[in-house]
């Protein structure tokens, strides 16, 4: 967070490329922009382990508008759409 003017600092893992390693920062399920609810959509994230301190890696990503990709989240392996990802902010 830049403290002098209270923005949280990051990106969207959705904007993320291949090789990109990172802390999630925190979520932000209402600006993801998914078919789900923001609600609905946390919870879903937290469920699977992208919760604030864990540790990411985008592994892959797919050959259609580089869509799904593959993230490593502390040691196990997900996919996840990037609509979806962008819900998670990491620097």
């Amino acid at each position: 967070m830049d403290a002098s003017l209270g923005i949280p600092i990051g990106i969207p893992l959705g904007l993320a490329k291949r090789g990109y390693s990172g802390v999630i920062q925190h979520l932000a399920a209402g600006n993801a922009g998914s078919a789900l609810s923001a609600d609905e959509l946390e919870s879903r994230l937290i469920e699977l382990g992208f919760v604030e301190g864990a540790r990411v890696e985008v592994l892959h990503e797919g050959i259609v508008g580089r869509d799904p990709i593959a993230v490593r989240v502390e040691n196990v392996t997900i996919a996840v759409r990037r609509r979806e990802a962008m819900a998670i902010i990491v620097a």
